[in-house]
């Protein structure tokens, strides 16, 4: 089938069915729904070949399948795949949120910007209507509200909003974090205990156990990313304080009492500050918006409380330890991997390994070998028991004989693990296995695919320098050992005392005693010649006579040489 017409059909199949759960009054989105088809297709059980195309049983039945699924209202797994995905369309990272939330303002406001830019008032009245506009461009363009609002328009105190919201927003999710984590490790004492008795496990096989702990697994992995959102939010929120502060000082040095400040000096600083406030709100917008997130995502527990009473789960409780993750990983803190038995394995271990903390671990930190072994349960995995590195992948684990028992056939319960996604499709995005499932990739984590992640470090390059004379040195240089040396020493030691002592001064010694000098005068001399001799030549004197006119209008010039003879002088 060419792919715009296999297109065709999916875009009908979904649409079918959103008008049929809409008929039985249930409004599912058309990304639920595609979701929908995605896991009914991938579930073995259902009978779906994908090497041949769908006939038309094929799709009457996948239709049928879909809203069966959709419209089961005490189904974990319905709750869990909707929350992923409402978690998928509705979050963002950090900046990718800032940039989008910046060019939807401005496009917002480019038409007021416009007018402001574009006018050219002259009157009064004219500059009074751009004064107004241009104040509801700073209102409109910082969020704070309506511009109509006087107390708005006097002032807006953005630090002391964000002082208020953040520790609220992250007690509230702590509290939320804390409520799931507890009810997280009791489904999976209760799930421990049925895996051990095989009688009960039948009779609480239409419970849901293993779904309701995906659901509240989930549910506590998206706390974690929005809590650690805004912890980001409020280290960004005390550096911004800081500065504003130092902005705001530096500003009163500058003024104090002048009546006038050169632009030059005061300028740079009010766009610091404009700066710093855009900043602000920006923090105030996002922690509005991971708080209503937080909010949204509590809508998608009510499954627990329908399906697991508080009653019928201390019955369940009877007899079992209710142990917190961190208690599983310090019960078994001190087993290591024996690596005689597992030479053409690479084990990576804290105290040998750089970056241990920042590698990527397959399945989220789950021990794999658990979850393959008893048909879905989800154990934290233990990091310093040994890091199983195979195909460029990690992998964690609970007890070292479950590393043992993984690392004998890894291939073994990494397909296992595979079939149960499969049947389940919400472990796709909460075990992370989207590169063994491309199409149900999640957009908000498709440009991380192909990203280079952490690589650990187990080997370096070292060198070490030693100094060849750590002590000082301690050679005497004026010993001698050759006895005739030393004579030669001692007969010049005694030519010295019949040899006169000369005095020499220094730039360190010629400042102790005053030195004089004794010199003679210059005298006058002159010498006596000849007397002098010289000669006289006449200066000549010649005259224009005649210059000044005369009766005739006609100038008659007469040359007068006055010179006088040479032998006159």
């Amino acid at each position: 089938m060419p792919p715009t017409q296999a297109e065709s059909v999916i875009k009908n199949i979904i649409r079918e069915i959103g008008q049929e759960c809409a008929a039985h009054g249930e409004i599912a989105s058309e990304t639920v729904v595609a979701f929908m088809v995605k896991a009914v297709v991938l579930d073995p059980s259902n009978g779906f070949n994908m090497d041949r195309t769908l006939i038309k049983s094929d799709v009457q039945k996948l239709v049928k399948l879909c809203v069966a699924r959709l419209l089961d209202s005490k189904n974990p797994s319905l709750d869990t795949i909707k929350m992923q995905v409402y978690f998928d369309m509705n979050y963002t990272s950090r900046e990718d949120f800032l940039e989008e939330h910046h060019r939807v303002l401005e496009s917002r406001l480019s038409a007021v910007s416009r007018e402001i830019t574009d006018n050219r008032a002259c009157a009064r009245e004219e500059l009074e209507s751009l004064y107004r506009k241009i104040v509801s461009y700073v209102l409109l363009r910082s969020g704070l509200g309506s511009p109509t609002d006087i107390k708005i328009v006097r002032e807006a105190t953005v630090p002391a909003i964000l002082h208020e919201a953040i520790p609220a927003t992250t007690q509230h999710i702590d509290s939320q974090l804390q409520i799931a984590q507890e009810q997280a490790f009791r489904y999976t004492a209760i799930l421990e205990k049925v895996t051990k008795n095989p009688l009960l496990a039948k009779e609480l096989e239409s419970y849901m156990l293993k779904e309701a702990l995906y659901n509240i697994r989930q549910y506590e992995i998206f706390l974690q990313t929005v809590l650690s959102d805004i912890i980001t939010c409020a280290q960004e929120v005390e550096m911004m304080i800081k500065q504003l502060a130092a902005q705001l000082e530096q500003l009163k040095m500058i003024v104090k009492s002048k009546t006038a400040v050169p632009t030059s000096q005061v300028f740079p600083i009010f766009i610091a500050l404009a700066s710093l406030w855009m900043s602000f709100q920006d923090e105030t917008v996002l922690i509005s918006v991971l708080s209503n997130l937080t909010t949204n995502l509590e809508l998608f527990l009510g499954t627990h409380e329908l399906l697991f009473p508080e009653k019928v789960i201390q019955g369940l409780l009877d007899g079992v330890t209710v142990k917190s993750d961190i208690f599983r990983i310090k019960e078994h803190i001190e087993e290591r991997v024996h690596l005689p038995d597992f030479r053409k394995l690479d084990w990576l271990f804290p105290e040998t390994t750089a970056n241990f903390d920042k590698l990527v671990i397959q399945y989220r930190g789950f021990c794999g070998y658990t979850f393959a072994a008893t048909d879905g349960l989800l154990l934290p995995g233990n990091p310093t028991i040994g890091i199983l590195k195979y195909k460029e992948k990690y992998y964690t684990f609970n007890t070292r004989d479950a590393a043992h028992s993984f690392a004998e056939n890894p291939e073994h319960y990494i397909n296992l693990i595979k079939e149960k996604a499969k049947k389940n499709a919400e472990l796709i995005q909460l075990l992370e296995l989207h590169q063994q499932f491309e199409t149900l990739i999640p957009y908000s984590q498709m440009r991380d695919v192909d990203k280079h992640y952490i690589k650990p470090i187990t080997k370096c390059e070292h060198s070490t320098q030693t100094d060849t004379h750590i002590l000082p040195p301690t050679t005497v240089r004026s010993y001698e050992w050759n006895e005739w040396e030393l004579r030669r020493k001692a007969i010049r030691l005694a030519n010295l005392r019949q040899k006169i002592t000369h005095s020499v001064q220094t730039d360190l010694s010629h400042m102790r005693r005053e030195n004089s000098s004794q010199v003679y005068p210059l005298k006058s001399v002159s010498t006596q010649s000849m007397r002098e001799g010289s000669t006289g030549v006449p200066r000549p004197q010649i005259f224009i006579a005649g210059l000044r006119g005369g009766p005739s209008q006609k100038t008659h010039g007469v040359k007068v040489n006055l010179t006088r003879a040479v032998d006159e002088t």
